[in-house]
């Protein structure tokens, strides 16, 4: 992450109102533009193609499309990219370039593989069970597998820091997507849901084209070590699980709305609530600032004080580990605590708005019932994220573990009995997940900071270890040695 830093110290070093909000949008920008790029298009098309005019059955369709899209292209791509982006440091810690292609081409295989074993049954029962056109199907399913694709490229050039030519291929990729929007229903006269959703799918494929040619750009050398990629889910596993419990859980409270009597089904595939559904992205961005928080105060602060304590660890004294050790922690829990403060207010201020102006353009009733708990529960949930970072930190695989699958459980039991409940307790079960998520991370970086010795000195190995048959005790023999002189 050491790229923002260095930009936002330069920025926040002048100290001036200006360039505080110069600071704040640099890290909006890097951080959540793609997001708001593909929301900024589709609410365009909508307004200006008159969305509106079209019949609920296709609206729902459509919608239900993009949504569906969205969600498992994230579920389907998560278990594998925390172990590539694990490999991928590694690989660029130890300056062998070359290993780049052959992971990025394995995680590759992987994600086309896994997504669509899940997208191609789904489209199947879409087309025969569902009687939806199957142009129209299988312009969903390639939209799908685009967007799956652009969002594991984006893992690379993350990693290599270019988080300014995300933001450029999302953007421009969603003004192309807006002009053939505009061109297919007004030029070439097709349906306005047809048009806007094959528009954003050459949208999505012109963004997987664009980060593939960057990353071609970066590493043209191909070792052809591609066991060695697989070797690293075998060793880092917990990592797969950490990653997909946490973005399972992401959605799961969602699902099990879905199955409630307040789920709707279209074209006898799609389910959702749209109460429910609406109320939820309202909440998360109401909290998204947090992210864009964690990630610049991380850069700036945390990050100096990791990489000191870690240098006094390979070659300083005692004294001088243990000092900068209890900066680093200090510092974390400043930060944590900043983290929570700051965003407190942030989420406040952006629901009080919400709350006054979104029942004057149209939202209201049971949506924004429910939408108060869930922004309590997505409020506890970044600052959780933010404490399972600081544990990848501390390589407490373990921690991390148990914290998403803590988080995942609970965020699942709780949405089950909070079915029972009035509507304005219906996020109760996303809160209760993330406050036991947070609460077990929190517990682990305490224990982490009292055991920290232990887990850097006493668990690494001298030796490699690999399987093989036991080489002879025997280390030398001086008469093998003696008979070896006289045969001379």
């Amino acid at each position: 992450m050491a790229g923002i830093g260095v930009k936002l110290n330069n920025i926040y070093g002048k100290n001036t109102l200006t360039t505080d909000l110069i600071g704040i949008g640099y890290s909006t920008v890097v951080t959540i533009e793609p997001m708001l790029a593909v929301i900024g298009a589709l609410t365009f098309m909508e307004y200006f193609l008159d969305f509106s005019s079209v019949d609920y059955t296709t609206r729902e369709l459509f919608s239900c499309t993009v949504l569906y899209i969205f969600i498992f292209a994230l579920l389907t791509a998560s278990p594998f990219n925390s172990v590539l982006s694990r490999y991928m440091s590694d690989v660029i810690y130890e300056e062998r370039y070359e290993d780049i292609l052959p992971c990025y081409y394995v995680g590759l295989f992987l994600n086309i593989v896994f997504s669509a074993m899940v997208g191609i049954p789904f489209c199947i029962h879409e087309s025969l069970v569902g009687k939806v056109d199957i142009i129209y199907v299988f312009t969903g399913y390639c939209g799908f597998m685009a967007l799956v694709l652009a969002f594991y490229s984006m893992l690379y050039l993350s990693i290599c820091k270019d988080y300014k030519k995300i933001s450029f291929c999302f953007l421009l990729s969603m003004i192309v997507t807006v002009i053939l929007g505009f061109l297919f229903v007004k030029g070439v006269h097709w349906s306005i849901t047809y048009g806007m959703l094959l528009a954003l799918t050459i949208g999505f494929w012109l963004i997987a084209c664009l980060e593939f040619s960057m990353i071609r750009s970066y590493f043209r050398e191909n070792s052809g070590r591609y066991r060695r990629v697989l070797q690293y889910f075998r060793e880092y596993w917990p990592l797969v699980v950490t990653n997909f419990l946490y973005t399972l859980g992401l959605y799961i409270h969602n699902f099990v709305f879905w199955t409630t009597d307040l789920h709707m089904v279209v074209a006898k595939s799609f389910v959702c609530v749209q109460t429910y559904d609406m109320a939820t992205c309202l909440a998360m961005f109401t909290n998204i600032s947090a992210s864009v928080i964690f990630i610049s105060r991380v850069e700036m602060h945390f990050h100096d004080r990791y990489k000191a304590y870690s240098e006094a660890v390979t070659g300083g004294r005692g004294s001088d580990i243990e000092i900068t050790k209890k900066r680093m922690f200090r510092l974390l829990a400043e930060e944590l605590m900043s983290l929570a403060r700051i965003q407190f207010i942030i989420t406040l201020v952006i629901f009080l708005l919400c709350m006054i102006f979104l029942p004057r353009l149209g939202f209201g009733g049971m949506t924004m019932r429910i939408y108060p708990c869930l922004a309590a529960g997505y409020f506890i949930l970044f600052l959780m994220y933010a404490e399972i970072i600081f544990l990848y930190y501390f390589n407490d695989l373990k921690g991390s573990v148990l914290t998403a699958l803590s988080f995942c459980a609970g965020t699942l039991i709780g949405s089950v009995i909070s079915t029972h409940f009035s509507e304005i307790w219906y996020g109760l079960g996303l809160v209760a997940g993330s406050f036991i998520g947070f609460t077990v991370a929190f517990h682990r970086i305490q224990w982490m900071e009292k055991h920290l010795d232990i887990h850097i000195f006493c668990n690494g190995h001298l030796l490699k270890t690999k399987k093989g048959k036991c080489p002879s005790p025997k280390v030398f023999d001086r008469y093998e040695e003696k008979q070896g002189a006289y045969e001379k």
